[in-house]
Protein backbone atom coordinates (compact mmCIF):
# COMPACT_ATOMS: atom_id res chain seq x y z
CA UNK A 1 0.00 0.00 0.00
CA UNK A 2 1.58 3.64 -1.01
CA UNK A 3 2.48 5.87 1.66
CA UNK A 4 -0.32 8.09 3.26
CA UNK A 5 0.25 11.66 2.85
CA UNK A 6 -0.50 13.44 6.50
CA UNK A 7 -0.83 17.21 7.12
CA UNK A 8 2.06 18.49 8.86
CA UNK A 9 2.59 19.75 12.39
CA UNK A 10 2.63 22.80 14.14
CA UNK A 11 0.87 25.26 11.83
CA UNK A 12 -2.33 26.47 12.37
CA UNK A 13 -4.76 26.01 9.47
CA UNK A 14 -7.89 27.35 10.14
CA UNK A 15 -10.60 24.86 10.11
CA UNK A 16 -8.73 22.09 10.53
CA UNK A 17 -10.87 19.72 10.31
CA UNK A 18 -11.75 20.65 7.03
CA UNK A 19 -7.91 19.86 6.12
CA UNK A 20 -8.16 16.87 7.61
CA UNK A 21 -11.59 15.82 6.21
CA UNK A 22 -10.38 16.61 2.78
CA UNK A 23 -6.90 14.75 2.91
CA UNK A 24 -8.84 11.42 3.77
CA UNK A 25 -11.46 11.94 1.24
CA UNK A 26 -8.88 12.20 -1.20
CA UNK A 27 -6.94 9.34 0.13
CA UNK A 28 -10.07 7.17 -0.19
CA UNK A 29 -10.20 7.81 -3.40
CA UNK A 30 -7.39 7.19 -4.49
CA UNK A 31 -7.65 3.94 -2.94
CA UNK A 32 -5.10 4.57 -0.09
CA UNK A 33 -8.04 3.43 2.25
CA UNK A 34 -10.23 0.68 0.70
CA UNK A 35 -13.50 -0.58 1.10
CA UNK A 36 -14.48 -2.17 4.44
CA UNK A 37 -10.81 -0.92 5.96
CA UNK A 38 -10.80 0.69 9.06
CA UNK A 39 -9.62 4.13 9.44
CA UNK A 40 -7.27 4.86 12.12
CA UNK A 41 -8.10 5.05 16.00
CA UNK A 42 -9.35 8.68 17.16
CA UNK A 43 -5.88 8.26 19.70
CA UNK A 44 -4.32 7.57 16.18
CA UNK A 45 -5.46 10.90 14.34
CA UNK A 46 -5.13 13.40 17.30
CA UNK A 47 -1.15 12.38 17.04
CA UNK A 48 -1.21 12.18 13.34
CA UNK A 49 -2.54 15.74 13.21
CA UNK A 50 -1.56 17.08 15.86
CA UNK A 51 -4.77 18.30 16.89
CA UNK A 52 -7.22 18.07 19.44
CA UNK A 53 -10.11 15.41 19.94
CA UNK A 54 -12.73 17.54 19.13
CA UNK A 55 -11.24 18.48 15.70
CA UNK A 56 -10.69 14.78 15.20
CA UNK A 57 -14.62 14.23 15.63
CA UNK A 58 -15.72 16.99 13.38
CA UNK A 59 -13.34 15.95 10.75
CA UNK A 60 -15.09 12.21 11.24
CA UNK A 61 -18.38 13.95 11.19
CA UNK A 62 -18.00 15.62 8.09
CA UNK A 63 -16.81 12.17 6.29
CA UNK A 64 -19.99 10.40 7.39
CA UNK A 65 -22.24 13.57 5.80
CA UNK A 66 -20.02 12.76 2.33
CA UNK A 67 -21.18 9.22 2.75
CA UNK A 68 -17.71 8.54 2.42
CA UNK A 69 -17.81 6.32 5.94
CA UNK A 70 -19.64 4.87 8.82
CA UNK A 71 -19.37 4.03 12.46
CA UNK A 72 -18.76 0.52 13.33
CA UNK A 73 -20.02 -0.26 16.81
CA UNK A 74 -17.65 -1.43 18.73
CA UNK A 75 -14.38 -1.01 16.00
CA UNK A 76 -14.16 2.35 14.91
CA UNK A 77 -15.12 4.51 11.68
CA UNK A 78 -15.11 1.98 8.43
CA UNK A 79 -14.52 2.88 4.51
CA UNK A 80 -17.54 2.69 2.30
CA UNK A 81 -18.06 1.37 -1.10
CA UNK A 82 -18.76 3.17 -4.20
CA UNK A 83 -17.14 5.99 -3.69
CA UNK A 84 -19.65 7.92 -1.19
CA UNK A 85 -22.49 8.15 -4.10
CA UNK A 86 -24.43 7.32 -1.84
CA UNK A 87 -25.82 6.83 1.75
CA UNK A 88 -25.34 2.54 1.99
CA UNK A 89 -28.86 2.26 3.59
CA UNK A 90 -31.92 2.39 1.28
CA UNK A 91 -34.94 2.65 3.19
CA UNK A 92 -37.88 2.31 1.28
CA UNK A 93 -40.79 4.77 2.08
CA UNK A 94 -42.91 4.27 -0.21
CA UNK A 95 -47.27 3.79 0.13
CA UNK A 96 -48.99 1.15 -1.69
CA UNK A 97 -52.98 0.75 -1.74
CA UNK A 98 -55.29 -1.77 -3.41
CA UNK A 99 -59.00 -0.83 -2.31
CA UNK A 100 -59.10 -0.57 1.13
CA UNK A 101 -55.67 -2.44 1.81
CA UNK A 102 -52.63 -0.40 2.40
CA UNK A 103 -49.01 -1.94 2.57
CA UNK A 104 -45.62 -0.36 3.66
CA UNK A 105 -42.39 -1.49 3.86
CA UNK A 106 -42.35 -2.39 7.72
CA UNK A 107 -38.33 -2.94 9.35
CA UNK A 108 -38.23 -5.95 11.65
CA UNK A 109 -38.16 -4.65 15.48
CA UNK A 110 -35.08 -4.65 17.69
CA UNK A 111 -37.40 -4.28 20.77
CA UNK A 112 -41.14 -4.91 21.51
CA UNK A 113 -43.55 -1.89 21.16
CA UNK A 114 -44.31 0.45 23.97
CA UNK A 115 -47.59 1.97 23.98
CA UNK A 116 -48.18 4.94 26.29
CA UNK A 117 -50.91 7.70 26.81
CA UNK A 118 -49.33 10.54 25.82
CA UNK A 119 -49.99 15.02 25.40
CA UNK A 120 -49.14 15.84 21.91
CA UNK A 121 -46.12 18.70 21.71
CA UNK A 122 -43.92 19.89 19.35
CA UNK A 123 -44.30 19.12 15.30
CA UNK A 124 -46.87 16.16 15.70
CA UNK A 125 -49.07 18.34 17.53
CA UNK A 126 -49.13 21.07 15.01
CA UNK A 127 -49.81 18.78 12.00
CA UNK A 128 -52.70 17.15 14.26
CA UNK A 129 -53.71 20.95 14.94
CA UNK A 130 -54.31 19.04 18.33
CA UNK A 131 -51.66 21.01 21.10
CA UNK A 132 -51.51 19.41 24.31
CA UNK A 133 -54.39 16.82 23.31
CA UNK A 134 -53.74 13.10 24.49
CA UNK A 135 -52.87 10.66 22.09
CA UNK A 136 -52.14 7.19 22.41
CA UNK A 137 -48.46 6.78 21.69
CA UNK A 138 -46.95 3.83 20.09
CA UNK A 139 -42.82 3.34 19.92
CA UNK A 140 -40.64 1.16 18.44
CA UNK A 141 -37.17 0.96 17.37
CA UNK A 142 -36.66 -0.90 14.33
CA UNK A 143 -33.28 -2.26 12.17
CA UNK A 144 -32.13 -2.90 8.94
CA UNK A 145 -31.75 -6.12 8.11
CA UNK A 146 -28.63 -5.80 5.69
CA UNK A 147 -26.48 -2.89 7.28
CA UNK A 148 -28.24 -3.49 11.15
CA UNK A 149 -29.10 0.36 11.37
CA UNK A 150 -31.28 1.64 14.00
CA UNK A 151 -34.11 3.59 13.38
CA UNK A 152 -37.10 4.72 15.63
CA UNK A 153 -40.57 4.92 14.83
CA UNK A 154 -43.69 6.50 16.40
CA UNK A 155 -47.03 6.25 15.51
CA UNK A 156 -49.03 8.84 17.83
CA UNK A 157 -52.92 8.36 17.37
CA UNK A 158 -55.69 11.35 19.16
CA UNK A 159 -58.09 10.55 21.47
CA UNK A 160 -60.76 11.86 18.88
CA UNK A 161 -59.93 9.68 16.10
CA UNK A 162 -59.75 6.75 18.76
CA UNK A 163 -63.42 8.04 19.63
CA UNK A 164 -64.13 7.85 15.97
CA UNK A 165 -62.59 4.33 15.46
CA UNK A 166 -62.40 2.53 18.36
CA UNK A 167 -61.03 -0.36 17.25
CA UNK A 168 -57.98 1.61 17.03
CA UNK A 169 -57.67 1.38 20.58
CA UNK A 170 -58.05 -2.54 21.00
CA UNK A 171 -54.40 -2.99 19.59
CA UNK A 172 -52.77 0.28 18.36
CA UNK A 173 -49.10 -1.79 18.01
CA UNK A 174 -50.24 -3.73 15.28
CA UNK A 175 -48.20 -2.25 11.69
CA UNK A 176 -49.41 0.56 10.66
CA UNK A 177 -50.98 -1.13 7.37
CA UNK A 178 -53.36 -2.35 9.60
CA UNK A 179 -54.12 0.81 11.67
CA UNK A 180 -54.72 2.59 8.07
CA UNK A 181 -56.88 -0.21 6.99
CA UNK A 182 -59.20 -0.08 10.07
CA UNK A 183 -59.29 3.73 9.13
CA UNK A 184 -60.13 2.83 5.81
CA UNK A 185 -63.15 0.41 6.96
CA UNK A 186 -64.86 2.66 8.79
CA UNK A 187 -65.24 4.70 6.15
CA UNK A 188 -62.74 7.10 5.66
CA UNK A 189 -61.20 8.48 2.59
CA UNK A 190 -57.46 8.66 3.24
CA UNK A 191 -54.63 11.00 2.19
CA UNK A 192 -51.10 10.67 3.16
CA UNK A 193 -48.64 13.83 2.88
CA UNK A 194 -45.32 12.97 4.11
CA UNK A 195 -42.61 16.22 5.65
CA UNK A 196 -39.11 15.24 6.03
CA UNK A 197 -36.23 17.60 7.90
CA UNK A 198 -33.07 17.21 9.58
CA UNK A 199 -31.41 17.85 13.16
CA UNK A 200 -29.01 16.89 15.61
CA UNK A 201 -29.82 14.23 17.74
CA UNK A 202 -30.85 14.44 21.87
CA UNK A 203 -28.85 12.47 23.76
CA UNK A 204 -31.40 9.75 24.42
CA UNK A 205 -31.65 9.39 20.40
CA UNK A 206 -27.64 9.20 19.99
CA UNK A 207 -28.25 5.88 22.54
CA UNK A 208 -30.99 4.04 21.50
CA UNK A 209 -30.19 4.23 17.75
CA UNK A 210 -26.30 3.44 18.42
CA UNK A 211 -24.93 7.21 16.81
CA UNK A 212 -21.93 8.71 16.30
CA UNK A 213 -21.31 12.07 17.84
CA UNK A 214 -22.56 14.78 15.46
CA UNK A 215 -24.73 12.32 13.33
CA UNK A 216 -27.37 13.89 11.86
CA UNK A 217 -31.14 12.76 12.26
CA UNK A 218 -33.10 12.25 9.05
CA UNK A 219 -37.07 13.10 10.35
CA UNK A 220 -40.20 12.02 8.52
CA UNK A 221 -43.63 12.89 10.09
CA UNK A 222 -46.37 11.28 7.60
CA UNK A 223 -49.78 12.99 8.48
CA UNK A 224 -53.19 10.72 7.41
CA UNK A 225 -55.79 13.01 7.26
CA UNK A 226 -59.63 12.56 5.66
CA UNK A 227 -60.76 15.30 4.53
CA UNK A 228 -58.33 17.31 5.45
CA UNK A 229 -58.90 16.16 9.28
CA UNK A 230 -55.95 14.93 10.55
CA UNK A 231 -56.37 11.44 12.22
CA UNK A 232 -52.76 9.96 13.29
CA UNK A 233 -49.38 11.24 12.67
CA UNK A 234 -46.00 8.85 12.50
CA UNK A 235 -42.43 10.04 13.01
CA UNK A 236 -39.88 8.68 11.98
CA UNK A 237 -36.33 8.55 12.88
CA UNK A 238 -33.07 7.32 11.01
CA UNK A 239 -29.18 8.21 10.80
CA UNK A 240 -28.92 10.71 8.27
CA UNK A 241 -24.82 9.98 7.81
CA UNK A 242 -25.80 6.44 6.43
CA UNK A 243 -29.67 6.07 5.68
CA UNK A 244 -31.68 7.44 2.66
CA UNK A 245 -35.42 8.20 1.86
CA UNK A 246 -36.30 6.09 -0.93
CA UNK A 247 -40.32 6.58 -2.44
CA UNK A 248 -42.30 5.52 -4.95
CA UNK A 249 -44.23 8.67 -6.19
CA UNK A 250 -47.46 8.90 -8.10
CA UNK A 251 -49.07 11.73 -9.22
CA UNK A 252 -52.00 13.14 -7.59
CA UNK A 253 -54.89 13.92 -9.66
CA UNK A 254 -55.98 17.98 -9.66
CA UNK A 255 -56.05 20.59 -11.83
CA UNK A 256 -52.80 22.86 -13.23
CA UNK A 257 -52.61 25.63 -14.98
CA UNK A 258 -50.08 25.04 -18.50
CA UNK A 259 -47.18 27.20 -18.64
CA UNK A 260 -47.91 30.62 -20.93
Amino acid sequence: MPPRDHTGRGRAVPQKYLVIAARIAADIRQGRYQAGELLPSEAQMREMYDVGQSTVRRALAELRTMGLVRPHQGKGTVVLAGGGDLPSTPVDRSVRRSGRRWRMTDLPAAEPPTVSRTTLEGIPALLLGQPDHDAISVDRIVYHPDSGARMAHRVLIPMSTVADVPALQEQPDQDISHLLGLLSDAGLALSITEHVSTRIPYPDERAALHLSDAAPLLITHRLTTSDDRPLLVEEFTAPGDTCQLVYSIAASKGSARPRE
